[in-house]
């Protein structure tokens, strides 16, 4: 029986998508769906009922699943046994990436390791869901590495490394009423409209947890999907924002101004709790040794 059948057979039963377990395992639509019609033949059971709408497990594919996963998880482990023992870190890393990550000098960070271990390729992506999306990524093994804006408290069930921890400014039009002085309260803002990102990511669930356990609430108007751009919308005219202060740093046409009371955001790299590709064991304590000698 082909491994890499069952293989594709694990990851349409928990995505019940083949266009998602096809990414998943970095493989064309048409490869799984023929793995799947080899692996069914080869039972003599049909393991899942197909719509065009709706894929779900037949009966067949409810009881071989846990013995489907079992098979995968031990040729995996398998492999990385014999990664270790040979000493070889090769393999393709799976990077789940977000936005405006320019000050950590990933495209250096990653170079380095990319000429320390050749045999290794990357492959970058991101979630629309933003760092919900990543960590919910990293658990269904989507990616195996990912850059999270969460916070420590929120990342059960994964391996993570705090990277950096930010305070949040504010980012206000230059003729605010605020926008010359030394700090300002976050109440003081409340009633403007609010530019953030969209709810999933990871520095709005920030500042919207910190609002909540202050028992502050504000109007949230406008919604960008990259952090970067937020003060260009400030500079428009259309409300004032709170970022992470590396964000604002070389922002033009707006008044920065730090927070009295601050909520602050945990950058993070998360991968699974266990079972990892020695590849990826090797990029986590790389990003750990070099992005420990930035400035923070």
């Amino acid at each position: 029986m082909d491994t890499r059948h069952l293989e594709f057979f694990v990851a349409v039963a928990e995505e019940l998508s083949f266009t998602r377990a096809a990414t998943r395992v970095q493989a064309v639509q048409s490869t799984v769906s023929a793995g799947i019609s080899s692996l069914e033949r080869e039972v003599g059971a049909p393991l899942f009922v197909r719509s065009t709408r709706h894929v779900a497990l037949s009966a067949a594919g409810r009881a071989l699943l846990p013995q489907a996963r079992a098979a995968v998880e031990a040729v995996t482990q398998m492999r990385h046994l014999g990664a270790r023992a040979g000493g070889r870190v090769q393999g393709t890393i799976r990077i789940g990436m977000l936005t405006n990550l320019e000050s950590l000098g990933l495209p250096e960070v990653l170079g380095d390791f990319h000429r320390e271990h050749p045999a290794v390729d990357l492959s970058m992506r991101t979630s629309p869901r933003g760092s919900t999306g990543l960590v919910d990524d990293v658990r269904r093994s989507r990616v195996d590495v990912a850059f999270c804006g969460l916070a420590l408290g929120d990342l059960v069930g994964v391996h993570a490394q705090l990277l950096r921890r930010q305070p949040f400014v504010a980012v206000l039009p230059p003729e605010h009423a605020h926008a010359r002085g030394r700090v300002v309260l976050v109440e003081d803002l409340l009633d403007e409209d609010f530019i953030e990102m969209p709810v999933g990511f990871g520095t709005r669930k920030a500042v919207d947890d910190w609002l909540r356990e202050s028992g502050l609430r504000r109007r949230v108007t406008i919604e960008v999907p990259d952090l970067s751009t937020v003060p260009a919308y400030v500079v428009a005219g259309l409300g004032v924002a709170l970022v992470p202060e590396q964000t604002a740093f070389g922002a033009t046409g707006v008044a920065v101004v730090p927070l009295a009371r601050r909520p602050v955001w945990d950058l993070s790299v998360i991968a699974r709790l266990g079972d990892r590709a020695p590849a990826v064991d090797a990029l986590l304590a790389h990003l750990a040794a070099r992005l420990a000698e930035q400035p923070r």
